[in-house]
């Protein structure tokens, strides 16, 4: 046998051996790595969780102006369908997450789930006003449950080469789910009241939380803290010394206000004049949320590559381009500048919570609750004060107040996070 071949032997030989070393480690470690039997059923289930979760969330956004009419409020009022749930699951994830911290990730995300299903099924039945705000208001609190501690299960349970990816993949559910309950309701309340749709809606997402207590497995990785609340402060003053992690905080507030505001007065904008536009069709436009289902996954994976303080700012650039193209008057052209918005919304948004679960060297939970607590307050917070800038400038108005909250968060990608060095 030549030399020749005999070192090609050797180096197969050593390739072979080297793989079968990795693959004894994952196995050793309890990792969930892409390719194996468990990969699959993990984020399908994860994907399922994800999508409840902003189904029943983002279900009433394009029934605000229905909402409006029905019970004889304006588009601020009847925003806090919607508000009123994004701002508890914001306070509830400052709870949440340190007692999945105490007691475990599965347990509290499958209960959030369950409890969340059932509130928007008695939303559908209640008489008045202050009783619908009340069940969404307690069915964002439940949300919380699952938000907090889904990114802290991946990143806990997931081997390191694939968090970005998984990451990514769970992110589009967010997108599907809320492209699906905007969808759905945008839709059906053109053909049913606006209360069947919610029932509807909140049966889904029953059925989706019994196959997400079913296929997702329990943790390997998780190790139980005492519910010490000194201890819980004590993380959270630990996260606001890192020098990139309040940033990143910060940016989830602009980029989710922003992208809350754009899509709950853009059904004023289309059912008003010129456009007089049907529900249905309003709805219909919630398919551009489906870019966001790529970007999120096609990001992460690129990030995995390139790093994240590279590519991050230029995905909040994409969102200012499109936000500029909803200016101009064919619908045309305002689908194109969703679907932009959307598209570097949601690769943001990936890029930016897998940064935060790569940053926190501890008390992980902690570390997404308050990214998320961040996330949705501003959905809370300028998404109710966007109806403000409606009602003084139009779709101008909202235009301009969405920019500020964009061009302040890409100053932040530039001038702080781009330069961090690598977690």
């Amino acid at each position: 046998m030549s030399r020749h071949s005999s070192s090609e032997i050797h180096r197969a030989t050593q390739a072979t051996h080297h793989q079968l070393e990795r693959e004894a480690e994952t196995v050793e470690s309890g990792f969930i790595e892409r390719g194996q039997r468990g990969y699959r059923p993990t984020m399908l289930a994860l994907f399922l969780g994800a999508f409840s979760t902003f189904v029943l969330l983002y279900c009433v956004q394009p029934l605000l102006p229905i909402l409006s009419n029905a019970f004889g409020i304006d588009a601020a009022t009847s925003s806090l369908s919607l508000s009123v749930a994004t701002g508890m699951l914001a306070i509830g994830l400052l709870i949440t997450g340190p007692i999945s911290d105490a007691v475990g990730r599965k347990s509290v995300m499958t209960v959030a789930l369950l409890a969340a299903s059932i509130c928007t099924l008695l939303a559908a039945v209640m008489p008045n006003w202050t009783g619908i705000l009340i069940m969404r208001a307690l069915a964002g609190l439940s949300l919380s449950g699952l938000c907090a501690v889904a990114m802290t299960y991946l990143n806990e349970e997931i081997h390191p080469r694939y968090v970005g990816l998984s990451m990514g993949l769970y992110i589009s559910g967010n997108s599907i789910g809320g492209m699906s309950g905007r969808l759905i309701s945008g839709v059906m309340v053109d053909w049913v009241p606006w209360r069947v749709t919610l029932a509807i809606i909140g049966i889904v997402a029953l059925i989706a939380a019994l196959l997400f207590m079913r296929w997702l497995p329990p943790s390997r990785h998780f190790t139980p803290r005492p519910l010490n609340w000194r201890s819980v402060l004590s993380g959270f003053t630990v996260h606001f010394k890192d020098r990139g992690l309040p940033w990143l905080f910060l940016e989830a507030f602009l980029l989710m206000g922003g992208f809350v505001t754009l899509y709950n007065y853009i059904a004023y904008r289309l059912l008003s004049e010129p456009y007089q536009v049907s529900q249905a069709l309003v709805g219909l436009l919630s398919i551009v949320y489906l870019s966001g289902t790529y970007s999120s996954a096609w990001a992460g994976s690129l990030a995995d590559r390139l790093g994240r303080r590279r590519i991050f700012w230029m995905f909040i650039a994409m969102m200012l381009a499109g936000l500029a193209i909803t200016l101009f008057e064919p619908i045309s052209l305002i689908l194109i500048g969703m679907l932009v918005f959307t598209f570097g919304f949601f690769a943001a948004h990936s890029l930016a919570s897998g940064w935060v679960g790569q940053r926190a060297r501890q008390a992980k939970g902690q570390a997404s609750s308050l990214y998320l607590f961040s996330y949705y307050l501003g959905s809370s917070v300028a998404g109710t004060l966007g109806g403000a800038f409606w009602f003084w400038g139009g779709w101008n108005g909202v235009s301009l107040f969405i920019s500020v909250l964009l061009l302040v968060a890409l100053a932040i990608g530039v001038v702080h996070l781009r330069r961090l060095e690598p977690a």
